[in-house]
């Protein structure tokens, strides 16, 4: 019994050094510079958000926060790196929806595992998308634009910010929607395919409202309704796709921020202690609406339960969208 005593305390001593260990670790971070990763290029919607997040960790924790715009497969560079990176906090990863959530179902294997490799920060937004078009498009209306499409037997393009990313599940949703089909043209991120929808190189695609906002209020695209439920705040004049002519229509994204799993939880509470109150603020939720994201917020453990929810509903979807995991 006497040792078994020893033993209990032993552990108990161990445990508690582990806790002040990490409580100290908090009190001291950062000691140097934190690295943000975009999973997509400058100038886009993600990259806007990030950038956002990133001055008010540094307004608050004193040091500089550096984002990196590390762009491309799917958006698993950014999430790998991370997922590799030393679990102490000095890098973080703005994910969205296309890693936590869709990832697991459209690829065959990943170098991380979305549930177990992560350390859950928060939620930070919703982003808001559109269905667009070329503005010399012979499609006036959305009945106008699904009746193009389906004339073409499949011979007409979409663009995509990506392969797998929300702009192309949703595309297939809309085509599985309409009963028709579609060829897909993925590019490196939202901002080049908009621009060369704007050309005309491509007819239309479903874009995330933050870089696409501009051209539309320009003319230079022409805007057939919002993906999501409810009209958005930045465009408040344009329709949902439901209400344009596709009843039952309904997509949306996400954004969270997570750090590298095993990450002392005292500084996954710091990181979250400074960015929810900031998301909260009336005149940042102001911003986040301008850009056409929805703010959000979670805790750390709120987040830990809704990603394998998300995988399990986008699962579903891509499923249904036969979509097959590349």
């Amino acid at each position: 019994m006497r040792k078994a005593a020893l033993a209990l305390l032993l552990v108990l001593g161990l445990v508690a050094m582990d806790v002040d260990r990490a409580r100290a670790q908090a009190d001291d971070y950062p000691s140097r510079t934190i690295t943000f990763l975009c999973p997509f290029p400058a100038g886009g919607g993600t990259d806007i958000l990030t950038r956002l997040l990133a001055q008010e960790l540094q307004d608050k924790l004193g040091k500089p926060v550096i984002v990196e715009n590390r762009v491309g497969a799917g958006t698993q560079i950014a999430a790998n790196a991370t997922a590799k990176s030393a679990p102490d906090g000095y890098t973080i990863f703005l994910a969205p929806v296309t890693t936590l959530g869709i990832g697991p179902s459209v690829f065959k294997s990943l170098p991380y595992d979305t549930v177990k490799d992560f350390a859950p920060i928060g939620l930070v937004g919703s982003a808001q998308f559109a269905l667009v078009a070329n503005p010399n498009l012979n499609a006036p209306t959305l009945p106008d634009l699904i009746k193009l499409i389906k004339s073409k037997n499949g011979q007409i393009s979409y663009a995509t910010a990506g392969a797998s990313t929300p702009h192309h599940l949703f595309m297939e949703m809309f085509l599985k929607a309409i009963d028709a089909k579609a060829q897909h043209v993925p590019y490196r991120g939202g901002v080049p395919a908009i621009t060369d929808i704007i050309s005309g190189q491509v007819p239309f695609m479903i874009a995330d409202l933050a870089p696409a906002i501009g051209p539309i209020r320009e003319g230079k695209i022409k805007v057939y309704g919002v993906t999501s439920s409810t009209r958005v705040k930045a465009l408040p004049e344009v329709p949902t796709i439901a209400e344009a002519g596709l009843p039952g229509f309904e997509a949306a994204g996400w954004f969270s921020v997570v750090a590298r799993a095993g990450t002392p939880r005292p500084i996954i509470d710091k990181l979250n202690g400074v960015l929810m109150p900031f998301i909260k603020r009336p005149d940042i939720q102001g911003r986040f609406n301008a850009l056409a994201i929805t703010p959000l917020t979670s805790t750390p453990d709120e987040l830990e339960k809704f990603i394998p929810a998300e995988i399990a509903k986008w699962a579903k979807v891509v499923k249904d969208a036969g979509i097959e995991p590349q």
